[in-house]
C-alpha cells in the first residue's frame, strides 16, 4: 500500500532529488506523501482565479498551465507557464494573503499534488529535502523574474524569440502562438513575422 502511494509522489521526490542532489529518506517520503493531495483537473479549470487568496501550492505531475492577468480593457498579459514539474502558486497572494491579481488555469488535463501553505511550513521544518528545494525554488523564481524583466525592456522581439526558443523550447510545442505573443509581450502578427525571419535564417 505504501509503494502505490509513493507511486502517486514518484515525480515530486525525483524533483526533489534533482534539485537538491541528495537522497530523501523513507521517512521524508512519507510525510512528503501525507501532506500532498493528489488533485485530477480538467483542460480550461482554473487552480487560483483573481480575486482570490491563495491558499495552496501545486505541483505537476502531468499537464500544462498558464498564469494570467486581464487589463481593463479585457486583454490578457501571461506571466508565467507551467509543464510537468513545475509549481502553480502566485507567491504575493500567499505570502502577504491578498486577492490574487492572477489566474492560474490549466491548459490541458492535469494532474496535480497539493499542499496547503501552512502545511508547506510545517513539512519545511520536517523535511531538509522539502526546505532545499524551496530555498532553490527561491533563487530560481528571483533569477526568471530579472531575466523576464530584462528582456521585456533590453531585448527586441528576435531576441526575446531567440531567447523563448533556447530556453524553453517545449513551449512552442505546447503552447499556442497567440499565448506564446502574450507571454513574449508580442502582437501575433509580430511574432508570425519574427518566426518566418528565424526560419528563413
Amino acid at each position: 500500500m505504501q509503494e502505490a502511494i509513493f507511486l502517486m509522489h514518484d515525480s515530486l521526490f525525483k524533483h526533489i532529488e534533482i534539485r537538491t542532489s541528495e537522497k530523501l529518506t523513507d521517512y521524508e517520503k512519507e510525510i512528503i506523501s501525507d501532506a500532498f493531495a493528489k488533485k485530477r483537473m480538467r483542460k480550461r479549470q482554473f487552480f487560483l482565479q483573481e480575486g482570490d487568496v491563495c491558499k495552496h501550492l501545486g505541483f505537476i505531475v502531468k499537464g500544462s498551465s498558464r498564469m494570467f492577468s486581464v487589463d481593463e480593457k479585457g486583454h490578457e498579459h501571461i506571466i508565467h507557464f507551467g509543464l510537468e514539474s513545475w509549481w502553480l502558486t502566485d507567491p504575493e497572494s500567499s505570502i502577504q494573503l491578498i486577492p490574487s491579481r492572477y489566474f492560474i488555469e490549466m491548459l490541458e488535463d492535469s494532474e496535480l499534488l497539493v499542499i496547503s501553505l501552512p502545511d508547506v511550513y510545517e513539512l519545511r521544518n520536517k523535511s531538509r529535502g522539502f526546505d532545499l528545494t524551496f530555498r532553490a525554488l527561491d533563487k530560481f523564481s528571483t533569477i526568471a523574474m530579472h531575466k523576464r524583466i530584462h528582456a521585456a525592456i533590453g531585448m527586441t522581439a528576435e531576441e526575446r524569440f531567440s531567447d523563448l526558443s533556447s530556453t524553453y523550447p517545449e513551449f512552442l510545442k505546447r503552447f499556442p502562438m497567440n499565448m506564446i505573443a502574450s507571454y513574449l509581450g508580442l502582437s501575433p502578427e509580430t511574432l508570425s513575422r519574427v518566426r518566418k525571419n528565424a526560419i528563413r535564417k
